[in-house]
């Protein structure tokens, strides 16, 4: 059975699929692979963060993005947050609403 890919919201969805092309594509290569063989691609594609936290690695010719999601029972991963990286280190700030959102989905 393949995995099935959810977005927190319409908006989510809308601002993952604004990415650029180089990374929108690379978007839409790993998670094809997630519906085939799962949320856990393993380095370089994905990485746990914490608590059942993950993040989407994305890089090409015009930056490096992340989206982070979770994995909710049915096969279902559920896609929560994405930004654009522009330092080093991820932003406490992008952690944070993607732990709201995933919590908020969790208690419902």
């Amino acid at each position: 059975m393949d995995w099935k890919i959810e977005y927190y919201s319409d908006t989510v969805q809308r601002e993952i699929l604004a990415l650029p092309s180089g990374l929108l594509a690379r978007y839409i290569h790993l998670t094809d692979r997630m519906i085939a063989f799962g949320p856990n691609l393993g380095a370089p594609h994905t990485r746990a963060i914490n608590k059942g936290l993950f993040e989407l690695r994305l890089k090409a010719a015009e930056g490096i993005a992340r989206v982070f999601y979770f994995v909710r029972t049915g096969q279902r991963i559920v896609m929560l947050h994405q930004f654009v990286k522009k330092t080093q280190k991820t932003p406490l700030k992008e952690l944070k609403i993607a732990r709201h959102r995933m919590k908020e989905l969790q208690n419902a």
